[in-house]
């Protein structure tokens, strides 16, 4: 015995099929484009962390204690993300230490555009750019010697 659908049904299944598939595909492209940015930012923030953690254990009686404190902070967060290909076009600019007052500050500033290089931005009608990211992302960690 064969069955089959209606004449007025025919074109039912494609229709649902594609509505499905674009409220599937959004969601699946959100997850897999905000995943990055979210691991970058993840990222930044151990680095800075690990920055002033590795700092403390600076003497300071060590000659030019400020610069040598700045240094280490750098370094330390360049070899915490050095894992970060080329194409990120992350450089040793977006790093920020600093040392005032008895408060060691490690910053990281790096602009979202360069992930344009790297991620594909979307535009959807009425929702906009995909993903929808702030200019830069931003990470910070501080601590009083």
């Amino acid at each position: 015995m064969k069955t089959s659908l209606p004449s007025k049904q025919k074109g039912a299944v494609a229709i649902e099929f594609a509505a499905v598939f674009v409220i599937f595909f959004a969601v699946f492209y959100a997850m897999v484009s905000y995943s990055l940015p979210l691991l970058l930012l993840q990222s930044f923030n151990q680095a800075t962390a690990e920055a002033v953690r590795r700092s403390v254990a600076l003497d300071p009686s060590t000659p030019n204690y400020n610069t040598a404190l700045i240094q280490r902070a750098t370094q330390t967060v360049q070899s915490q993300l050095q894992w970060i290909p080329a194409t990120f076009q992350f450089q040793a600019a977006h790093i920020n230490p600093t040392y005032t007052a008895g408060v060691l500050t490690v910053e990281i500033n790096y602009p979202s555009a360069n992930l344009k290089n790297v991620l594909p931005f979307i535009v959807l009608p009425g929702i906009g750019t995909v993903p929808r990211l702030p200019t830069t992302l931003h990470a910070q960690s501080s601590l009083q010697f």
